[in-house]
């Protein structure tokens, strides 16, 4: 499995998410990451979750 970083910001900047996950691709860390949001009520924050690479998979502002 890989690590991923997810995160989520208030507009002022202030980080009020910051998480790892772990998934065996990009496509399934999407799909944790956009159910971990939808979890907390971020999906309308900004927020942006990142592969080991650093590829930005999911970026909203």
């Amino acid at each position: 499995m890989k690590t991923y970083k997810l995160t989520a910001f208030e507009k002022n900047g202030e980080k009020i998410l910051d998480e790892v996950l772990e998934a065996n691709n990009d496509n399934e860390a999407k799909v944790k990451g956009e159910q971990i949001l939808a979890e907390k009520g971020l999906l309308e924050k900004t927020h942006r979750c990142t592969s080991p690479a650093g590829k930005l998979l999911l970026f909203h502002v």
